[in-house]
């Protein structure tokens, strides 16, 4: 086993996490735009400048807690079950993809059911 630099676990890591950043985000659109569809008609009176305005502060928290992986990733890459964690380290990616599907549609509804 070679010695791992933090320098080397954080280039994986951002080679491996940025890519798959897109479909986070794509992830969240398709919930959050699914949760408006269902909701209409009534959903079209919320769409106002501040609930845009609202939608984005919350895509960006979404960006921000995205990062959350890179914490458990480095640290997981810095111990001595690299190879292991390097071979199911999507396993993060799945949870953190249905933890956030989750809350995006727990906040959607709070914003568009409330319009209704």
């Amino acid at each position: 086993m070679t010695d791992v630099t933090a320098r080397i676990a954080f280039s994986d890591a951002l080679r491996y996490w940025e890519p798959r950043r897109v479909l986070y985000n794509l992830v969240l659109l398709v919930v959050v735009v699914a949760v408006y569809v269902a909701d209409l008609p009534g959903a079209r009176s919320a769409l106002t400048f501040d609930l845009l305005q609202g939608l984005f502060v919350l895509a960006v928290l979404a960006n921000v807690a995205y990062c959350a992986a890179y914490v458990v990733d480095v640290a997981a890459q810095l111990s001595t079950f690299r190879e292991l964690w390097l071979r199911f380290r999507w396993i993060l990616l799945l949870i953190g993809l249905a933890f956030a599907a989750v809350l995006a549609n727990f906040f959607s509804h709070g914003i568009f059911m409330r319009a209704t």
